[in-house]
């Protein structure tokens, strides 16, 4: 099990940025607000972006607090989502933008990150679902 973040993981190209935001499909799993659209050219099953708004925190050392939190909760916990990618032959693109005012402690955000891969998982699951009905409907 490998639970690296190496930085091919790191979402940095700004066409897939600019792509993720005007198609992606957002869900809400408070404090984050999630973005993903599937891309099939991508080297690795899933690249992801963290955001810490300036608005929501204003010093720089808690947006990088909550950006390192974030992170580490993602490295410990993108296993569940990886293998459910590797499964149905995907790659994603993620964001995930911290939006409550207020800093979590890191066994809240660990809990909170369970929740939030749980309902990623479950998107994904009823979009390929969607996905293979109008390709059995076109036929």
């Amino acid at each position: 099990m490998n639970v690296s973040f190496p930085k091919k993981e790191h979402l940095c190209s700004r066409r897939l940025i600019e792509r993720l935001y005007r198609d992606g499909r957002r869900l809400m799993a408070f404090p984050y607000s999630v973005l993903w659209h599937p891309e099939p050219d991508l080297p690795v099953p899933c690249q992801v972006l963290i955001v810490a708004p300036k608005r929501r925190f204003h010093h720089a050392v808690d947006r990088n607090r909550v950006k390192r939190l974030t992170r580490e909760c993602y490295r410990l916990h993108k296993q569940q989502l990886i293998e459910l990618l590797q499964q149905k032959q995907m790659h994603i693109t993620l964001s995930l933008v911290y939006v409550h005012n207020e800093h979590f402690t890191y066994e809240q955000l660990s809990n909170k990150f369970d929740k939030l891969m749980a309902q990623l998982s479950k998107d994904i699951n009823s979009y390929e679902e969607n996905l293979s009905c109008t390709d059995v409907a076109a036929q």
